[in-house]
């Protein structure tokens, strides 16, 4: 069997790591039949379109999609591309697990936290428009349907995956209605969960509480800004955003994609460190049904980031991008070639 792929390489750095991520994950025997599309300012000045048609037909026959980075102009030019696709996808689900890899110092080893953030409302809606010169408003939406939705895909989750602790995070002392709104989203659906332990903690105590102590918290839920927010500062405890997954989850649709920059003055230079995507690839894979794929390649991962030598040279290595790739695929060789033991 052999899986379609929507693949979106990205720019900047991002055609490097992905087809560092590509080399790996066809290492590990599964079949992949890559469609690949470009999005962004790349996209444009060949298609006149940031997103082009095909791209978006691509995933709607699909169904998955894995995607590098796409730089997001500041202040100005074309709007998100990441945010456009969750939107057009309804990619309600944005999923993000924080755990530590061998060799990265941190100060905080052993981290396993799980992210579930709202994709697809809040102030993301992009809902803005000019009152009066000087003054801009912006709405944020917090719908019951979609803050029902995304209590129920992290209680499910964790349901299914043995995790014991959920904390809703939120603003509601300051803004009642909505906020208000989804914590009552959220109450509601925990009371199906007798045996998964529910608590709501303020986001900006969260947050002190995050850098203070962050094994106090399992899991968390958050609409949109927050979870863009705090998903970032989990990943300082694990090294940055070089280093965790990310996964865009809908009904019918799921994508894949490097939460890091696009780095452009490193590009094209083959010192890009593809892990972030790799990992993300790994989720793919166990979107995909492949689960021993995924744990054949998560296992050559960490045995490559238990020799430093191999590693980029962002994290003290003297590898480059492809070399890495290779690193990890004779790890996987070495793995698959071992005796098997009693």
């Amino acid at each position: 069997m052999s899986h379609k792929i929507t693949l979106i390489p990205g720019d900047g750095i991002g055609p490097e790591v992905t087809q560092a991520t590509v080399r790996i994950l066809e290492a590990s025997g599964v079949k992949f039949d890559w469609e690949p599309f470009q999005v962004g300012a790349d996209a444009f000045s060949k298609y006149g379109e940031y997103i082009p048609k095909e791209a978006l037909e691509s995933i709607e026959r699909t169904k998955v999609a894995l995607k590098g980075p796409v730089t997001t102009p500041v202040g100005g030019g074309f709007s998100s591309i990441n945010v456009a696709l969750r939107q057009k996808f309804e990619l309600y689900a944005n999923f993000r697990p924080i755990r530590n890899l061998p060799h990265i110092p941190t100060r905080y080893p052993d981290v396993d936290l799980i992210i579930v953030r709202e994709n697809t409302e809040g102030l993301y809606a992009g809902l803005e428009h000019e009152v009066v010169p000087g003054v801009v408003e912006s709405l944020k939406i917090i719908t019951e349907k979609a803050s029902t939705r995304i209590a129920k895909f992290a209680f499910n989750y964790a349901r299914k995956n043995q995790r014991k602790k959920i904390h809703a995070i939120h603003k509601a002392n300051i803004m009642k209605l909505s906020d208000g709104l989804f914590l009552r989203c959220c109450r509601n659906v925990a009371k199906d969960y007798q045996e998964i332990t529910y608590g709501e903690h303020i986001v900006d105590n969260t947050c002190m509480q995050l850098v203070m102590n962050p094994y106090q918290y399992d899991m968390l839920v958050m609409e949109n800004l927050y979870g863009d927010i705090i998903s970032d500062l989990c990943a300082a405890f694990v090294g940055g955003l070089g280093f965790v997954p990310s996964a865009n989850l809908g009904d019918e649709c799921a994508i894949f994609e490097a939460v890091h920059g696009s780095a452009p003055d490193i590009a094209g230079k083959n010192l890009a460190n593809p892990t972030a995507l790799l990992r993300s690839g790994l989720l793919m894979l166990r979107h995909l049904g492949e689960n021993d794929a995924s744990t054949q390649i998560r296992n050559a991962l960490e045995k490559v980031y238990r020799h430093p030598e191999k590693l980029t040279r962002d994290v003290g290595g003297k590898s480059g991008t492809s070399e890495f790739a290779e690193s990890v695929i004779e790890e996987m060789r070495n793995n698959s070639a071992a005796p098997a033991t009693a």
